[in-house]
């Protein structure tokens, strides 16, 4: 069997040693439900209040501010679908950029084809950008929703987020944003950076355990729930808490938001090298702006080829990589970021994103990078 070199740290990332430690006595001794009135049951509401305040510690936020969630999927389904049902009376007008996340995206289509909603669709610049331009000319005396991610997880693309958030409010529209992959990648010091009055927060993207996350929303904001069976999280989201990995999006919170746990400077120098030799393979595209990216994040196209060959021909040498979102693994259908882009369907259908992470060595760096023409050589069919 060839090495391991995993190289989709955009779909999930390992879980954390010291997170795990921390999550361990709630899978044993502190067992309560926190809706409970008996003293097992306080100990764990104890508990989760205090893992709410040390969320809202780190985000700059109050702690009536959180929600916790399964994770980004539920976190950006409840800003979307319980702001949207929340403020219908001022409005039905919507707003979102062609290459969102399909948690949004389909959120938003949703709204549109089912309860009378209207959406408008911002067009992206070949580096996936938004114009400030295009989101306040696109915003109506009717619009009562935005959302627009501020780090692309397909090609890794950084918003002006701060600037749109900022002329969102200043047309009193309630502003969304997916940080799904910011957080662990991006400098963050506070929530307000985003100007924002909701956002998602996902714990496996740095180091937390899956089914974990969290939605801020600034008060006085108050989305409809799209949970419904009791009074669990101040009346907002239905179900008992999951208390364990609610403990591990809190430990991973504290770890590695504040000091991005993916070292921008270490990940630049490592997608750097593979893009340099990905730019000498005839045929490749690469797709990632160079000065506003992500850093852990390459993305290209190949020409006379497709996703299944190139990533099966990564997979035989034992690279770990994406052909876009890990919620369409699996799917025929071409990128849509890469269709926003203005790249023809073929090329949309073969897309590679490689994204590396805090356990990445330059020896696996490099030994992708001398394996990377021939691989993309042999899945390339002849002209």
């Amino acid at each position: 069997m060839p090495r391991t070199i995993y190289f989709d740290y955009n779909a999930t990332t390992p879980l954390d040693p010291a997170v795990r430690e921390a999550m361990l006595p709630f899978l044993g001794e502190v067992w309560g439900n926190p809706s409970s009135v008996h003293h097992v049951g306080r100990q764990a509401r104890v508990l989760l209040d205090e893992a709410r305040e040390r969320c809202a510690h780190v985000l700059g936020c109050k702690p009536s501010e959180i929600i916790f969630t399964s994770g980004g999927t539920e976190s950006n389904n409840l800003a979307i679908f319980g702001t949207a049902r929340r403020l219908k009376s001022k409005g039905r007008h919507l707003i979102t950029s062609a290459i969102e996340h399909h948690a949004v995206l389909h959120c938003c289509e949703y709204l549109v084809e089912h309860e009378g909603f209207e959406l408008t669709i911002l067009p992206v610049s070949r580096e996936g950008l938004i114009s400030p331009q295009d989101l306040e000319k696109a915003i109506r005396p009717d619009t009562i929703l935005v959302s627009i991610m501020p780090a692309n997880n397909e090609i890794g693309t950084i918003q002006p987020v701060a600037e749109l958030g900022a002329l969102c409010r200043k047309h009193g529209v309630v502003f969304h944003t997916d940080a799904v992959q910011w957080f662990g990648k991006e400098p963050f010091t506070a929530i307000e950076q985003f100007h924002a009055d909701l956002v998602a927060v996902c714990a496996h993207k740095f180091h937390g355990p899956k089914g974990a996350g969290l939605l801020y929303v600034r008060s006085p904001l108050h989305p409809n729930p799209t949970q419904f069976g009791g009074a669990h999280e101040n009346e907002r989201r239905a179900g008992t808490e999951n208390l364990p990995a609610i403990i591990g999006l809190t430990e991973a919170c504290e770890r590695f938001i504040r000091a991005p746990v993916f070292s921008p400077e270490i990940m630049r120098q490592f997608t750097q090298r593979l893009a340099q030799v990905l730019q000498g393979v005839g045929g490749v595209e690469i797709l990632s702006s160079q000065q506003r990216r992500l850093a852990n994040t390459l993305a290209f196209v190949v020409h006379n080829s497709d996703s299944v060959a190139l990533l099966a021909g990564l997979d035989l040498e034992g690279i770990c990589a994406s052909s876009g979102s890990a919620c369409s693994a699996g799917s025929l259908e071409p990128s849509h970021v890469v269709s926003a882009l203005g790249y023809e369907r073929r090329l949309a259908n073969a897309l590679v994103r490689l994204s590396v992470g805090r356990d990445t060595t330059l020896e696996e760096v490099e030994h992708a990078a001398s394996l990377l023409p021939q691989i993309i050589r042999r899945a390339q069919h002849p002209e």
